[in-house]
């Protein structure tokens, strides 16, 4: 296997930080890959080239894959700068990149609105949703209950139960991870939107 040098010393990192964080010795690694504890010394120490056909099976060993153990370390810029978007008395930053976590997006948002959600505009999308109240206070409707989640609490529920979330006695911020199906109901600006 041809790499640039500075990837195949990431690679080496990689394998050894693995083998590390698992636990595991040399000779724990080596059973589990098939190679000596000597050959995977030798590669973990840059003594010798690493090949194509001990990757694979040091990458199954270590539960990943061999496309994230010879990743190209990347120079992109690691700060998120997000932008506020702004509809029906919530303002939402994304501070998780498209498609950098598959399936899941990361958003602050701070809600304004008090109003209550009528029951029978409350929001019904598959999945499930998880968010923390950074400060203040959240009404969350869910069916025919009325929960207040204060500062410090989380609440995580399935979004197939009618809900929708304001805020309670004043301006409140959460953080919220949503799967796609959350992101599309929550993160996408509709006339006809309500804040579920």
């Amino acid at each position: 296997m041809t790499q640039e040098p500075g990837l195949e010393n990431v690679i080496r990192q990689r394998i050894r930080s693995l083998r590390l964080a698992r636990g595991w010795s040399l000779d724990a690694l080596a059973a589990r890959c098939h190679l000596s504890p000597s050959t995977l010394s030798r590669i973990e120490t840059g003594h010798r080239r690493i090949a194509l056909d001990q990757l694979v099976p040091i990458a199954r060993a270590l539960d990943t894959t061999l496309d994230q153990l010879v990743e190209s370390p990347s120079d992109e810029d690691v700060v998120i700068r997000p932008e506020p978007q702004r509809h029906h008395g919530i303002t939402t930053w994304l501070l998780s990149r498209e498609g950098s976590l598959p399936g899941v997006t990361v958003a602050k948002m701070r809600i304004t609105d008090e109003t209550p959600i009528a029951a029978d505009r409350l929001g019904v999308h598959p999945g499930h949703e998880w968010f923390t109240v950074l400060s203040g206070t959240v009404r969350l409707q869910l069916g025919d209950r009325t929960i207040r989640v204060e500062a410090g609490q989380a609440a995580q529920f399935s979004t197939m139960t009618p809900h929708a979330f304001t805020a309670y006695g004043g301006p409140t911020e959460i953080l919220s991870i949503l799967d796609r199906d959350g992101q599309r109901a929550h993160l996408q600006p509709a006339d006809n939107q309500t804040r579920n």
